[in-house]
């Protein structure tokens, strides 16, 4: 039987290579079938007409710790990670890492065969795991409970790289102060995105770090040694080492706009700035408080705190972060949509998404003239609007 080609119309469309308008957008089987002009467009579909705006492909977010009001460290099974993805596709994250906080070695155990078996079944919207500790410094921990971080051993190594064989993504956010060098190189050789996070490093050691192999920064500028003018910590080896890409969120709590601003002019190439939710159990959510490691995490606004005001997460959907870059940063709207998208997929490897190119998935959002999120579209399934 042959499968039916749609054609979303209507609206301009965010390509890599650029917005281009008077085009159609072609999708069959789940994937994408093309952008052509709508001179060219001829029969054999069925049409979509769109009222304006901008069709962009799917976000891709490499740090979700929860959503639906579910927590992955608190329910670390499949069930959870189907609740979370379904939740972030809602709001346009169409792709999503799902993101285990520092914990025991039983829950961090029973997340990896969660993540595995969750991309066996082919979970929409799984496309790997994201560890996040329990490798990091105590001085930097943030929300992380200090009773589970630990450094990295030689069983550990071996879990990972277990983990990695059965994942098409394994990034890892650790301090380069708790593990070593050969351990870091071990675990990118084998594929593992390693990332520094919640870390005192000097710039010396990151950089020592990005020569083993570690290719990300996790959330810059928090929970990580500041740029100072002599001592550049995290933050300067960040901006200043092309090695290194770095997640950032862009709810304007977490970084101020006028470090944002200056983060993207210094930032040294190739390695690039991308956008996460860094979200919680309050993500597609009505909740409010919410529980991590025995401790409760509260939602006031769009800020998330434990009781002594350490900041938990973060209560953030990427088309307010790409918003929020356009209205308080400067950047273009075009840029911030790449932020949320292209270049976090690059990042993983994945050409499969964040794109909207010829076999792509057709993970779609349609995008408002007005910025609000209209319409989804996941593997071709029309899922919101």
């Amino acid at each position: 039987m042959t499968e039916t080609t749609h054609a979303l119309i209507g609206a301009d469309i965010l390509t890599p290579d650029g917005i281009v308008k008077d085009h159609a957008l072609l999708h069959r089987g789940g994937r994408v079938d093309g952008v052509v002009p709508m001179s060219e467009l001829g029969s054999g579909h069925v049409p979509v007409t769109l009222e304006g705006g901008l069709l962009a492909p799917g976000f891709v977010d490499l740090q979700v710790n929860g959503g639906g009001g579910v927590m992955f460290n608190n329910q670390p099974d499949v069930d959870a990670l189907q609740i979370m993805a379904g939740a972030h596709a809602q709001i346009g994250a169409t792709s999503i890492l799902p993101t285990l906080i520092t914990d025991s070695p039983e829950v961090t155990a029973n997340a990896i065969s969660a993540a595995i078996e969750a991309v066996r079944q082919d979970v929409p919207g799984i496309v790997g795991l994201h560890l996040e500790g329990p490798h990091l410094a105590v001085s930097r921990k943030g929300a992380h409970d200090a009773a589970f971080i630990r450094p990295m051993e030689d069983a550990d190594v071996a879990t990972l790289l277990e983990a990695a064989a059965q994942l098409p993504v394994l990034k890892v956010t650790l301090a380069p102060e708790s593990v070593t060098s050969a351990q870091i190189e071990t675990l990118t050789a084998a594929g593992v995105l390693v990332s520094l996070g919640h870390t005192d490093a000097s710039y010396e050691v990151c950089v020592a770090a990005a020569k083993a192999g570690a290719r990300c920064v996790t959330h810059l500028f928090n929970a990580q040694s500041q740029m100072q003018g002599r001592a550049p910590g995290t933050v300067g080896a960040a901006l200043a080492e092309g090695e290194f890409s770095a997640g950032l969120i862009a709810d304007m709590i977490h970084v101020h706009p006028a470090m944002i601003r200056n983060a993207l002019n210094a930032k040294q190439g190739p390695g690039e700035i991308f956008l996460v939710s860094d979200a919680m159990a309050t993500a597609g959510s009505d909740i409010r408080v919410f529980e991590l490691n025995g401790r409760e995490i509260h939602r006031e606004d769009n800020r998330l705190t434990l009781a002594d005001g350490t900041l938990a997460g973060a209560h953030l959907e990427l088309l307010q972060a790409a918003r929020n870059l356009t209205e308080q940063v400067g950047v273009s709207f075009e840029q911030a949509l790449h932020m949320t998208s292209l270049v976090p997929a690059n990042l993983i490897g994945n050409r499969q998404i964040g794109r909207l190119t010829r076999g792509a998935l057709a993970h779609v959002l349609h995008i408002g003239p007005e910025g609000d999120l209209l319409a989804v579209w996941q593997n071709g399934q029309k899922i919101l609007g």
